[in-house]
């Protein structure tokens, strides 16, 4: 069934990967982008573009209202050149003023990105039971208030999917060669460590965003099937980005547990990238 979908943030990371899976399932899509020559791309990919500043509530209430979709889905951040304050404050007043204006349009779906490293500490790698760690502190709080107030507004409409994406590799992430891992290898920031991650990769990530328009409500953990520590995972990304490998350390924080994907399986969804280790080299 076709349907008409109101992407915000359809020129980031995922919103491109995004875009043309639901323009190749026949959805009628109006794409955002933060400048008019993203909305202009979005046009000539076969969406109707529009330029919005998300946190302008009443334009954002007009956009809604004159677009008229049946599904919102969210994947707005401030991840390119911003701080962890300014993707908390997207999360927090950027989906409000989505949300709200979702509302008024008699939107009742959505589906909206977050994350699958804001659970509480533990030992495995953690279900959507686990409660998210709203006792951490600074700086990790800043995010997760975010995230829990994301989480909390986009409840409000009536069927609400919140994809928990693991950490994005792949094309154009931060992952890929010359990007930001390469060059923090490079300078020899990151630990190999006993910190655990779940990845999954930007296609995949785009995919289950195109399957959770017929999901039922909740949070829903999008990784892939391998959690790995850092000790095991790094080696095989610097080898992958001809970078110096960081000699093994131990310890991790308690929430570094990575996260469990059976849901999205029970859903239908697994990833054909199934671990990390098929695309570090940027495919």
């Amino acid at each position: 069934m076709t349907m008409r979908i109101f992407l915000a943030g359809a020129t980031g990371i995922i919103g491109r990967h995004l875009l043309p899976l639901l323009l190749a399932d026949g959805h009628h899509v109006t794409g955002t982008s933060q400048t008019p020559q993203g909305a202009a791309r979005l046009d000539s990919a076969g969406a109707t573009g529009i330029r919005l500043d998300v946190f302008d509530r009443d334009s954002v209430g007009r956009t809604l209202a004159e677009a008229a979709p049946e599904v919102v889905i969210h994947q707005l951040t401030a991840l390119s050149g911003g701080s962890s304050a300014d993707n908390a404050r997207m999360r927090r007043a950027g989906t409000r003023s989505l949300v709200d204006a979702a509302r008024a349009a008699g939107v009742r779906r959505i589906v909206a990105q977050s994350i699958s490293w804001a659970y509480e500490p533990g030992e495995e790698p953690a279900t959507e039971a686990a409660p998210l760690d709203v006792t951490a502190p600074e700086p990790r709080a800043t995010t997760i208030t975010g995230i829990r107030a994301l989480e909390e507004t986009v409840t409000e409409l009536p069927e609400h999917v919140i994809l928990r994406y693991g950490t994005l590799y792949g094309p154009g992430t931060w992952y890929a060669p010359g990007a930001l891992m390469a060059a923090k290898l490079h300078s020899g920031e990151l630990a190999a460590n006993d910190a655990v991650s779940s990845f999954v990769h930007i296609d995949d990530a785009a995919r289950a965003a195109v399957s959770a328009l017929s999901w039922p409500s909740g949070p829903v953990n999008i990784t892939d099937d391998e959690p790995a520590p850092a000790h095991t995972w790094l080696p095989i990304l610097a080898a992958a980005l001809g970078a110096p490998a960081p000699a093994r350390t131990a310890g991790r924080s308690g929430w570094e547990r990575g996260a469990a994907n059976s849901a999205a399986h029970k859903l239908g969804w697994r990833p054909e990238h199934s671990t990390w280790r098929d695309g570090f080299d940027g495919r």
